[in-house]
Parts: C-alpha cells; structure tokens; sequence
C-alpha cells in the first residue's frame, strides 16, 4: 500500500462493513467520506472520528440528495480517491409474488440507483483530476441465485452489468470494480441467514483484512468480479 493519504468516499457508513472499512482507514490516516441514513450513528462517528472526516445524512436513492451532498463534499476538495459504494437493503424473504411493490421499488432505489447517483455525482470530479477507482459491492448472489432473495438477486446482478458498462466507460486509469465480500456477519446476513451468520467472520475482521487490498486497486482491475472472502 502506497503511504499516500487516499480519500475514501463511502456510502452506507453507519453499520457493517461501510462502518468497519471507514475505522480502519481513519486508523490508518486516510480521509472518509461516508454517508447514511440514521442521524444519530452519523453524529456519534463526526465525533469520534473528526475532521478531515465528514459524514452526512444522505439516502443515496434520492438524485438531488447525493447532489447537493457531492456539492458540500467536492467544494471541499474532498475529491474521492476512492468510491467504495456499499449501501444496499435486503428484502424481507419471501416468495417474488409475495413481496410488495414498494419494498421491491426501495430496493431498487437505494442498491442500484444509489450507486448510479454517486458515480454520477462524483466520477466527473474524479475523471477531471485524472485518477480513482470505484468500488461496487456485490455478492454471491449477484452471479447466483436462492429462494426468498429474489429482490436482492436482482439488484446484485444489475450491480454486476452497471459495473462492467461504467469500467468499458471510464478514461484510463479511473477503474470500476465489483467486489462481493463473501459471507459477513452483519445485520444483512442475519435478516436472510440467522442460522449461518453467527459462525462467520465479522465486518471488522473483513475490513482488517481487506482494506489494503481496496487500496490497491487500479487500472489492472477494471471491469473485473472480485471476490476478498475470509475463510
């Protein structure tokens, strides 16, 4: 890993591995940039981890909202180094013709156009000064399916086409990648695997080992599935 100091955008960063990924890289002395939902997690990371961090509330499904906050962010200067998109819902499980419109329309919102209102609020910047990566998180189940995830299946492989097309897209040497993390014990995995989350590694044993390795990412990798899974 380059000593460099990287800047590190991060949707998501208020649980699980978005909040794992952006400790370890403000332990390492890297710059995050992270967004979420839930006001009072955001409050107490701002606390925690201090400027040159900044965190906002910002649902990355809604376009003027990731607007208006690349605005604040690239005013700043605080242009991204790296795009680690991580913010995804999981549906309630069941059956495809038993999940509501609504739910399956959130879904799409936050997990596939979220990432698409980031990269476009943020990758024009970042092709500007010539250099970055972008980091979609995918999953197993965005080359695989399963019952009951339908849903998220569906998002996780539009995840995987939108990755491949943006990475055929951007100027040497930005890259794309699309990274499934393997199985993590987060409060994902514990909504549609109870049973097995409990004996999987957890998110900050994910982001000790892996964050490097998001460091390490460039042109070679574009357009390229990755899989960092912990045994």
């Amino acid at each position: 890993m380059s000593e460099t100091r990287r800047t590190v955008l991060i949707t998501g960063v208020t649980r699980g591995i978005g909040r794992s990924v952006a400790e370890r890289l403000a332990e390492d002395g890297h710059v995050v940039v992270g967004c979420g939902r839930s006001a009072p997690v955001l409050e107490a990371l701002s606390s925690r981890l201090k400027a040159p961090h900044r965190f906002a509330a910002v649902d990355v499904g809604d376009a003027e909202a990731v607007d208006g906050w690349a605005r604040d962010v690239l005013d700043a200067g605080a242009v991204p180094d790296l795009i680690f998109n991580n913010a995804a819902l999981m549906n309630e499980l069941a059956p495809m013709w038993k999940v509501p419109a609504d739910e399956m329309e959130r879904m799409l919102r936050v997990n596939v156009l979220g990432v698409a209102n980031v990269v476009r609020a943020f990758v024009p910047a970042m092709i500007e000064r010539g250099r970055g990566v972008v980091v979609n998180l995918s999953s197993g189940w965005g080359s695989s399916t399963s019952p009951e995830v339908g849903p998220y299946c569906a998002t996780k492989y539009a995840i995987e086409g939108l990755t491949g097309s943006l990475a055929q897209e951007l100027p040497a040497p930005l890259a794309c990648v699309a990274l499934s993390p393997g199985v993590v014990d987060t409060e994902m995995l514990r909504q549609c695997l109870p049973d097995l989350a409990p004996s999987c590694v957890g998110p900050e044993a994910w982001a000790d080992r892996y964050v490097d390795d998001l460091l390490a990412l460039g042109r070679a990798d574009n357009g390229r599935s990755l899989r960092f899974e912990l045994g």
